[in-house]
């Protein structure tokens, strides 16, 4: 019997820390935790072999070429975006 009392106190204390969370965040004095915007993405992957590939990556503003192997990664070129858009109609 005093096994159930101690589960039902635990319960109530965390259904009392939820319930108090809610009411938090409706009065907007706690922000979720869910980011608006991603400040770090990988726009494209180009495999190059079984353990080696090219990362596009936006880190913020800026557009960075990374190699990926087993021995690290190594930043290749830091583009500006409009390098990227030119030079995507070349020859392949």
């Amino acid at each position: 019997m005093e096994f159930i009392e101690q589960w039902m106190a635990v319960a109530g204390v965390l259904a009392l820390l939820a319930a108090t969370l809610w009411w938090l965040r409706r009065r907007g004095w706690v922000a979720s935790t869910v980011p608006k915007r991603r400040e770090l993405e990988c726009l494209e992957r180009l495999p190059l072999g079984p353990q080696h590939s090219l990362h596009l990556v936006r880190a913020g503003g800026r557009l960075m070429l990374v190699s990926s192997s087993p021995g690290g990664c190594a930043l290749i070129s830091d583009l500006a975006s409009g390098e990227l858009r030119a030079g995507s109609g070349g020859a392949r």
